[in-house]
Formats: structure tokens, C-alpha cells, sequence
């Protein structure tokens, strides 16, 4: 009578078995992964395009204006010094959202896109936290004559507050061209050349003649 022949005595049987546990350990490791840098992409994207934004409404500067007859106090915001920050948390979030609209190469170039957005906008930021232009032509504004000295100035933390709003931009970027290519895509209905997907031919039945009555009006063969 033979007996059956144990699995760990067939040959490379144990290398084998450990190789599709080794594979699925890492397809699962690979997927978790993926879902957590996506939430993370999207949570540092959002937040730091908000933020970003609200810091360049904010005032940054501050000082007093010598015109004829005495001082005004002036201040100049975020907006007032620079716009850039704003811009590209704009872009930067338009990016985020196109993450999820482009396959392969083009999510690589919009990826790309994001973390350059935030590299800007921290840049722009830093520029900006010293800048007394802006000042000038708030006391130029107040004294028709001409230019007006400014003295006193201050500057506020609201530019470095833009900074760390566009570094959780760069943050983003940077987690969608490490993990992107792992990311859902938005599903369409029609391919990228515009061809409709074919869809699946219903089951016929040949023992409901209904099904096979259907078949019929749709032109095809029910017995095939």
C-alpha cells in the first residue's frame, strides 16, 4: 500500500512554501505602507497649503512713518510683502489633487511638482521675513508728498509660520514620489485614448428561455 509522501520531504517543497509566505508577508507590508503614506500625503499636503495661506493674510511687518506734522504707525502683511507663498501653496494643492488623476510618469512630474511648491513656498517665506519694501510704500501711501521714513521696525513670526506650511508641502511631495506609484488612481469610464471598456457578455441559461429569447434580440448565438 503506498503512502503519502510528507510535504517537508518533497524537494525545495520548504524553500518554496517559504517563498509565497515571504512574498504575501511582503505584498502586505507593501500595502499598508502605501495606505499610510497616502493618509499622511494628504494630511501634511492640506494642512500645510492651509496653513500657508492663512500666514500670508497675517500682518509681518510693522513700524512708524516720519511724514510732516508727525508719525504714523504703518504695517504690511504677508500679501503686502510677497505673493509667492500663496501662489504655490495654491499650486502646490492643485498638485495634491492631481496626485490622484495621472498614472506613472505624469504622477512622477506632478509629484515632483508638489515638493517644488513647497520648497518655494519656504523659500519665498524666508525672503520675505526680513523685507521692509513693503513698509516703504505703505508710508509712501500715507504721504502723497513723497517718500516718508520709516523707523521702528518689527517684524513678526507669521513668515516663518508660512515656512513650516510649505516644509509639510515639501513633506508630501516627497512621500508621493517615494510611495505614489503604489496610490489608487480615480477610475474613468473610457481609457486614456477614449475607447469605451468592453463589458463583460451576459450568462445565457439555456434551460431559461427568457435568457435565450434575450440573447436573441441582442444578435447572438445562444447555443454557442
Amino acid at each position: 500500500m503506498t503512502s503519502a509522501v510528507p510535504p517537508h520531504s518533497v524537494p525545495g517543497a520548504d524553500a518554496a512554501l517559504g517563498a509565497r509566505t515571504g512574498a504575501r508577508t511582503r505584498s502586505t507590508a507593501g500595502g499598508t505602507g502605501a495606505r499610510r503614506s497616502l493618509g499622511a500625503a494628504l494630511l501634511l499636503g492640506a494642512v500645510g497649503a492651509a496653513v500657508a495661506l492663512l500666514a500670508t493674510r497675517q500682518g509681518w511687518a510693522s513700524g512708524t512713518a516720519f511724514v510732516p506734522g508727525g508719525t504714523y504707525p504703518v504695517s504690511a502683511k504677508g500679501s503686502d510683502v510677497t505673493g509667492v507663498p500663496a501662489a504655490l501653496a495654491i499650486v502646490g494643492l492643485a498638485a495634491l489633487v492631481a496626485v490622484f488623476a495621472v498614472r506613472r510618469s505624469g504622477r512622477l512630474l506632478v509629484s515632483a511638482l508638489l515638493a517644488l511648491s513647497g520648497a518655494g513656498t519656504i523659500a519665498a517665506a524666508l525672503i520675505g521675513a526680513g523685507d521692509s519694501a513693503a513698509l516703504d510704500e505703505k508710508a509712501a501711501e500715507v504721504w502723497s508728498g513723497g517718500a516718508a521714513g520709516v523707523s521702528d521696525l518689527s517684524h513678526t513670526a507669521w513668515p516663518y509660520v508660512a515656512a513650516v506650511g510649505g516644509a509639510l508641502i515639501l513633506v508630501a511631495g516627497l512621500l508621493a514620489l517615494r510611495y505614489g506609484s503604489g496610490w489608487p488612481a480615480m477610475s474613468g469610464r473610457y481609457e486614456r485614448d477614449g475607447t469605451p471598456r468592453p463589458r463583460k457578455a451576459p450568462t445565457v441559461d439555456p434551460d431559461r428561455p427568457e435568457d435565450i429569447w434575450k440573447a436573441l434580440d441582442r444578435g447572438e448565438d445562444p447555443t454557442g
